[in-house]
């Protein structure tokens, strides 16, 4: 997606799986916009953890439309959840009217006591038009903030990336006194997440690929091998020393989340044993250890669930239900945790995935690729309800699809970033959220008033600064290099070690606008290399950091 208005940044660090790169926080542009956010109790030290679940989970089954409980058996007689007896779904809010009761999975008794404490909300039947059921592009379109259209259904760059970017434009690529961490953080997946990509680079997240920030330090210092100590004084040893910068603003990066895993600990040491949960203990630890990071991104992996989503008989148990016991027993740790550690105040969580399941069951004990669902908000701060009502099980689409979106959820991320987390205007302009209503999630009191928004201004500036982004990155088989120029003329492309040598090379031409070229990495050893663009006229340079995994 083009837009005329760029921010501007600093120059780009490149992300790899166990790339840092960090935020400078924006100064404020006078005493009485900084005396008015130092009123704003707490507003820029809230967390937004954000849950991934992926592969397509089946909302049908997570949240049981209750008040169609027949037509529901109908269309599930293998894989319903039985209302009565063993395995029995949990009724949610008998409060509600008849016709929105819903129950929740037998497995999510921790989130259902999360509802009755007034720390959880459901929005029912949350999507976007013209939903893509591709995992890739179903995923990307979740991340990028992008929609079904075809000019929202390619951005090449995530919602929360431009959205940090925009909280603190003013990018140094190093810890700072005032922002020592990066923004974002991923955790759980060795991939780079989209969303965390700007519209121009990578931007400056950590992606905390295992549980053991203690030990990143130490495994940081082992990849980038030794620095170049006689940089030549020409246009290719600016080049090296800007590649050098990148590596000590890793290490710097690396010895910060040491530090605050350190420092930090865990109210609750007895959290479920397993992955997803240990994620959830890393980020409350860090929050206590002193993180300064706004957004977490978890992953919880599984839900393609086409077939053996329930036991043989008994439709209560089986890889879809161990999937939400996880889910449902670590979001409910994960927070009294955080409350036990009185920081309770400070953290908000909301789940979503890329699509939900048909309606129907396919005859294999599981669901395919589907459209809506219902997504979760958790946290002290959040007003309790059930958004929405129950999706109409008697009006399906030709292929037994939900229909009736109720809420597109960039209005639910959109709320998150306001509401929760003092976005302005500005903020929300960039993450391309400014023209979606916003929902009554957080409760008043935990609102963050106009008052109190921060994020930067308009900057108009060069939108060909550094335009060399490969995607992936990191990359296992090749990388697509992508260009944008104002003219044509012809380059040398090369790839080269972090040292400087080179490993292959061609020549192109570039011509106006966006170009395309693409890199073989499937014989390259697992590291980082650097990619250059030399226009052959006039000698002039951009390059990227590439990170080769296997």
């Amino acid at each position: 997606m083009k837009r005329r208005n760029f921010l501007k940044i600093l120059p780009p660090l490149g992300i790899t799986p166990f790339a840092v790169n960090g935020f400078n926080m924006r100064p404020f542009a006078n005493k009485r916009m900084a005396d008015v956010l130092a009123s704003c109790d707490g507003v820029r030290d809230r967390v937004l953890v954000l849950i991934q679940l992926k592969g397509g989970n089946d909302g049908i089954n997570t949240l049981i439309p209750a008040a169609q409980y027949d037509r529901y058996m109908e269309l599930r007689p293998t894989t319903g959840i039985p209302d009565a007896g063993q395995g029995a779904f949990i009724p949610l809010d008998g409060t509600l009217p008849a016709e929105d009761q819903v129950g929740l999975h037998p497995a999510m008794t921790g989130i259902k006591s999360l509802y009755d404490k007034g720390w959880a909300t459901v929005i029912q039947a949350v999507g976007y038009q013209s939903m893509n059921q591709s995992h890739f592009k179903g995923t990307d379109i979740w991340l990028s903030g992008g929609g079904g259209s075809f000019d929202l259904n390619n951005i090449g760059s995530g919602w929360m990336g431009r959205a940090l970017q925009a909280f603190y434009p003013d990018v140094e690529g190093a810890p700072t006194t005032d922002m020592p961490d990066p923004l974002g953080i991923q955790v759980g997946d060795p991939n780079t997440s989209l969303g965390f990509h700007t519209e121009t680079e990578h931007q400056n997240v950590l992606n905390l690929s295992g549980q053991d920030p203690a030990g990143f330090y130490s495994l940081v210092q082992t990849i980038g091998g030794a620095p170049v100590t006689d940089v030549p004084d020409s246009d290719h040893g600016d080049e090296l020393k800007y590649i050098m910068n990148v590596e000590n603003s890793m290490n710097l990066y690396a010895q910060r989340i040491t530090q605050v895993f350190n420092a930090g600990s865990n109210a609750i040491t007895t959290y479920p044993n397993n992955s997803f949960a240990n994620q959830l203990k890393t980020v409350a630890r860090m929050i206590k250890g002193g993180s300064k990071t706004k957004i977490y991104l978890c992953q919880l992996g599984g839900f393609d669930t086409h077939s053996g989503q329930v036991g043989t008989g008994l439709s209560y148990e089986g890889p879809h239900a161990n999937l939400l016991l996880n889910l449902s027993e670590g979001i409910k740790t994960f927070f009294d945790d955080l409350e036990q550690m009185g920081l309770a105040d400070q953290v908000m969580s909301a789940t979503f995935s890329e699509f939900g399941r048909c309606a129907r069951e396919n005859g294999t004990y599981g669901t395919d690729h589907g459209t809506l669902s219902p997504l979760f908000v958790f946290g002290k701060g959040v007003r309790p309800a059930v958004h929405g009502t129950n999706p109409n099980l008697s009006d399906l689409t030709n292929d037994n699809q939900l229909k009736g979106l109720q809420f597109d959820y960039r209005q639910v991320f959109g709320t998150l970033l306001q509401d929760w987390l003092g976005a302005n205007p500005f903020v929300m302009q960039e993450a391309m959220f400014e023209s979606y209503d916003k929902m009554f999630l957080v409760e008043k009191q935990f609102t963050v008033g106009k008052d109190c928004y921060f994020g930067g201004t308009p900057t108009i500036s060069d939108p060909f600064t550094r335009p060399l982004v490969l995607t992936p990155n990191p990359a296992t088989t090749h990388t697509e290099v992508s260009y944008k120029s104002e003219e044509d003329f012809p380059v040398w492309l090369t790839l080269h070690s972090m040292g400087g040598n080179l490993v292959s090379g061609t020549r192109e031409q570039v011509y106006v606008g966006d170009n395309i070229f693409y890199f073989d990495v499937s014989m390259l050893q697992t590291g980082f290399y650097v990619v250059r663009l030399e226009n052959r006229l006039t000698g002039r340079a951009d390059l990227a950091k590439l990170s080769v995994v296997r």
